[in-house]
C-alpha cells in the first residue's frame, strides 16, 4: 500500500460511526482525538516529504531549463561566429539536456500531483481534528446531562421507596393506635362496676370522735348556735 492510499484510507474514516460505536463516550472522544493528532503527526511528515521531492524536481527541470537555454545561446554565437562545427556540437547538446527534460518534467508533473493530494489530505485530516474538537465539547456536554439525568431517576425511585416506606410506617402506627384503643377499652370493660352505696357507707359509716363531738357542741352553746 502506497502512502498516499495509507493516509486515504486515514482521511475516508467515518466519525460518526465510530462515535455511534463508543461505549463511553466522554473517554472515547478523548482517544479518537489522540489516535487522530497521532495520525497527522505522520500525515505531516510523509507531506513535507513528497513536498519536498517536487520541489527537488521542480528544481532539477529548472536547472535542465537553464543548461538547454544556455547551449541554444552558444550555438547562436558559434553560428554567427562562423563556427558551424561548434554550432552542431552545441545543438547536439541542446537536444541531449531536452531529452533528459522530458523524464524530468514526466518526473515533476508526478510529484506536484502527489503533493497536491498529500496538502489535500492533511488539511481534511486538520480540518476533521478541529471539527471534532468542536463536537467534543457538545458530547460532553451531554455526556453530563445524561448522567444527571440518571442521577435524578435514581434519586427519585429512592424517593418513591421512601414514601413507600413513610407510607407502610403510618399504617403500622395507625394500627398500634388502634391496638392501644382496644386494649384501654377491654381493660375498663373487665373493671368490676362501683357500688356507690357501699362507698358512701364507708364516708358516713365511720365512729366520730366524742371528744371532738363535746367540744364541738360546748362551742356551740357558748355562741349561742
Amino acid at each position: 500500500m502506497s502512502v498516499l492510499d495509507r493516509f486515504s484510507d486515514i482521511i475516508k474514516a467515518n466519525v460518526n460511526e465510530v462515535l455511534d460505536k463508543m461505549e463511553n463516550p466522554e473517554k472515547m472522544i478523548d482517544q479518537y482525538l489522540r489516535n487522530m493528532n497521532e495520525d497527522l503527526a505522520e500525515v505531516k511528515q510523509s507531506t513535507a516529504g513528497v513536498m519536498a521531492e517536487e520541489t527537488r524536481a521542480k528544481r532539477l527541470v529548472d536547472e535542465n531549463k537553464a543548461e538547454v537555454d544556455k547551449y541554444a545561446e552558444l550555438s547562436k554565437k558559434a553560428l554567427v561566429s562562423g563556427n558551424e562545427g561548434d554550432a552542431r556540437v552545441f545543438l547536439a547538446k541542446k537536444q541531449e539536456l531536452e531529452s533528459v527534460g522530458a523524464g524530468l518534467m514526466t518526473a515533476y508533473a508526478a510529484a506536484h500531483e502527489n503533493s497536491i493530494k498529500m496538502r489535500e489530505m492533511h488539511d481534511k485530516l486538520v480540518s476533521d481534528i478541529e471539527e471534532l474538537k468542536s463536537r467534543r465539547n457538545v458530547i460532553k456536554s451531554k455526556v453530563a446531562v445524561a448522567k444527571t439525568q440518571e442521577t435524578i431517576n435514581k434519586t427519585t425511585a429512592a424517593t418513591d421507596r421512601i414514601q413507600g416506606t413513610n407510607n407502610a410506617f403510618e399504617r403500622m402506627e395507625q394500627k398500634a393506635n388502634r391496638m392501644l384503643d382496644e386494649a384501654t377499652a377491654m381493660a375498663d370493660l373487665n373493671k368490676e362496676p362501683v357500688d356507690e352505696a357501699k362507698a358512701l357507707e364507708e364516708k358516713y359509716g365511720k365512729p366520730g370522735d366524742s371528744s371532738v363531738d363535746d367540744e364541738l357542741k360546748k362551742l356551740k352553746d357558748e355562741l349561742g348556735l
